[in-house]
C-alpha cells in the first residue's frame, strides 16, 4: 500500500451543518449500514461545534477538566488516525497531539486553531475511508499484539464518537445553551 499524507492546506475545511448529517438506514448491508453510522457520527461532532467562536471551542466543560469541544476534535482526530492508519493500515503514524509524555495533548489548546484542527481531522477522515475502502470487514489489523477486525474497527469507533458526542452535547450546552442532537 502507498503511504498516504494530509493535503499541504488544511485550513479551508468548514464545520458540518444540520443539513450535512445523513439518517444512517436501518435496513441495509453490513457494510453499509457501518459506514453510515459512522458518518453520522462524525457528522455530529462537527454539528456541536457549528457556529461557535474560538473561545467558545476552547471553553472546558467542568474545570479543571480540559475537556473541551476543540479537545474532542482533535481527539477524534488522533483516535480516527490510530485505528485506520495504524492498526488497520498498518501504517508508521505517530499522533498529532499526545506524547507518552503528555497524555492528554490533544486536550492541551495551546497551540490549537479551530480552523486549522478541523481540516486535520476531515483530512484523517479521508484517509481512514481510503485505508478501509481497501479492506474487506473481516481483514485485520493488529493493535497492542492482538488481531482486530474492519468490522470491529468500525464499531469501535461509532462507539468512541457516540460517547463523545454525548460529552459534546453536554460542553454544547454549557457553552450556549444549545441543546439537541
Amino acid at each position: 500500500m502507498s503511504a498516504m499524507t494530509l493535503p499541504e492546506n488544511t485550513s479551508t475545511a468548514t464545520p458540518a451543518t444540520a443539513a450535512d448529517r445523513r439518517e444512517p438506514p436501518l435496513i441495509a448491508e453490513e457494510r453499509r449500514m457501518l459506514e453510515a453510522w459512522l458518518d453520522y457520527h462524525r457528522e455530529t461532532l462537527a454539528m456541536k461545534c457549528e457556529g461557535l467562536t474560538e473561545a467558545q471551542l476552547r471553553e472546558a466543560s467542568t474545570p479543571p477538566s480540559p475537556l473541551s469541544l476543540l479537545g474532542l476534535v482533535r481527539h477524534m482526530t488522533d483516535v480516527e488516525r490510530t485505528w485506520f492508519r495504524r492498526v488497520l493500515g498498518g501504517a508508521d503514524a505517530p499522533p498529532l497531539y499526545w506524547t507518552d509524555e503528555n497524555r492528554d495533548g490533544d486536550f492541551d489548546l495551546v497551540e490549537a486553531d479551530f480552523a486549522t484542527d478541523i481540516a486535520t481531522w476531515r483530512a484523517e477522515i479521508e484517509v481512514a475511508r481510503e485505508v478501509a475502502a481497501g479492506r474487506t470487514l473481516d481483514d485485520t489489523g493488529e493493535r497492542r499484539g492482538s488481531c482486530t477486525a474492519c468490522a470491529g474497527i468500525y464499531v469501535h469507533m461509532i462507539e468512541e464518537y457516540a460517547r463523545h458526542n454525548g460529552h459534546a452535547d453536554l460542553i454544547r450546552e454549557r457553552v450556549d445553551g444549545a441543546t439537541g442532537e
